[in-house]
């Protein structure tokens, strides 16, 4: 593929992360508290599809393992909603399958697979464990959320869920400067904002 082609993949997909980052902003702000709409999710799972289809094209394990299991926790969140159960059932199994699919068949043919993502010359393996560790902190983000709307029975957003994404945002933000990549770079970079103003509404919400 192409470099123009796999950055206008790229591209769209930090795209579609900001699109959900400006909607949860503007009706967070417009509610004077932070809010966690059904588009939210929308957008994160789609854009996390196309990012695991990013990280693969740019031979990029640590974006994909933290792209996997977010995948499946935003499928929960629109459960939660009502949203998912709107789907037909079709699309539902498609969705579901996708990710699992790409797992099986990365395990099937790991003789290629391993080569692919973890043996590269020119970028060192204590730099894939880094970015592989900003990613996983990235993605503990979403576990928590997961864990805390369990356990009241609704899709939220809370405190900590935007201090760990800015925690995990300057660390892929590191791991892209060292990497050269434009995409993760200003993907983050916008994020850091919303996440920042996210924990001011949060916490000055907590104090009324």
């Amino acid at each position: 593929m192409s470099g123009w082609l796999l950055y206008g993949v790229g591209f769209l997909v930090q795209l579609l992360f900001s699109a959900r980052l400006l909607v949860q902003w503007i009706a967070s702000e417009r509610a004077k508290r932070v809010l966690s709409p059904v588009i939210f999710w929308q957008l994160s799972m789609l854009a996390s599809f196309l990012l695991c289809l990013y990280g693969w094209l740019r031979n990029d394990f640590a974006i994909i393992i933290g792209q996997l299991i977010s995948y499946y926790i935003y499928i929960w969140n629109l459960k939660t909603k009502g949203a998912w159960q709107k789907l037909v059932p079709a699309l539902q199994v498609i969705f579901l399958c996708m990710p699992a699919a790409a797992v099986l068949w990365g395990a099937v043919n790991w003789r290629e697979t391993v080569p692919h993502l973890f043996v590269q010359e020119h970028i060192p393996l204590w730099l894939i464990a880094f970015g592989t560790l900003g990613q996983f902190t990235f993605t503990l983000r979403f576990v928590y959320q997961w864990w805390y709307s369990h356990r009241l029975g609704e899709s939220v957003l809370p405190l900590n869920f935007w201090i760990i994404s800015l925690c995990g945002s300057v660390m892929i933000i590191a791991y892209a400067l060292i990497r050269h990549d434009p995409v993760l770079i200003l993907g983050q970079s916008t994020g850091v904002l919303v996440y920042g103003r996210n924990i001011y509404l949060s916490v000055k919400g907590a104090d009324r």
